[in-house]
């Protein structure tokens, strides 16, 4: 991490999981134990239906919502679809763009992502826009290749003015769920080379202070170390995040001094 340049963001995303009276289960346990974050953001991305709920829940520990995915079109017939202008109505501060499991399960493509990056910023969203290898690209040694053509592509148009409204986050697809991590030498290597990519994009006023997450099965015994690389500037959590005392010490790691 570098606060001294850029904001460090630890942001949930739980997915398929948690009904209204479970997210308010959530609520009062964590209240209780938060407290002022120091030194970061905390995010919740939680599933549409219960977003505007969680706006209200969580505003007095601070935390803000995100949602898990948006459309890029500001409205038409998008049968089961939300516009970012949605989101942002009902209170969202940060939306997902292309996560691994929407581009392997819903078809997401370079292209879509890209406009949903676009529809985020326009609406006054910030998108948190995922990027990452599969184990067999890994295996191949295309990854660097592969993390710098999915930057390019999903920041395509993207003027560097409108960079402050955007996070990238890092997860390799093989450590999602899985239980796998990369190690910390590994993410900071990607991390490094995706701030790397922006900078050549954008110049590097603009990419030393764009936050870089790290994803991929970060939890609260590898947190610290995996926050302790320069270019990591937060995380994307997956399962820690549905349980308060895991999330919690991921949060202690990002205040540490």
């Amino acid at each position: 991490m570098n606060r001294r340049y850029r904001k460090t963001i630890i942001a949930g995303n739980w997915k398929m999981n948690k009904t209204l009276s479970e997210t308010r289960a959530f609520a009062e346990e964590i209240k209780a134990v938060i407290g002022k974050p120091k030194w970061c953001e905390v995010v919740l991305c939680v599933p549409f239906v219960n977003i505007p709920a969680a706006v209200r829940m969580f505003k007095e520990c601070r935390i803000a919502i995100g949602a898990e995915n948006c459309h890029y079109e500001s409205a038409g017939a998008y049968t089961g679809e939300v516009t970012a202008e949605m989101l942002k109505e009902v209170g969202v501060k940060y939306v997902i763009i292309g996560h691994s499991e929407r581009r392997q399960y819903y078809n997401e493509t370079d292209s879509t992502v890209n406009k949903k990056v676009h529809a985020a910023i326009e609406a006054g969203l910030y998108p948190i826009v995922c990027v990452g290898e599969s184990l067999e690209q890994r295996e191949l040694g295309v990854t660097m290749e592969l993390i710098t053509y999915q930057v390019k592509a999903a920041l395509s148009g993207v003027s560097a003015d409108k960079m402050r409204h955007v996070v990238i986050a890092y997860e390799p697809i093989w450590a999602i769920g899985t239980g796998k991590t990369a190690t910390a030498e590994q993410a900071a290597e990607v991390c490094e080379a995706i701030r790397a990519v922006i900078r050549k994009l954008y110049g590097a006023r603009v990419a030393r202070a764009v936050t870089i997450q790290y994803g991929g099965s970060m939890n609260a015994k590898n947190a610290a170390e995996l926050l302790a690389q320069p270019d990591i500037d937060g995380g994307l959590i997956g399962g820690a995040s549905l349980k308060v005392p895991d999330f919690m010490q991921i949060i202690e790691s990002a205040n540490q001094e």
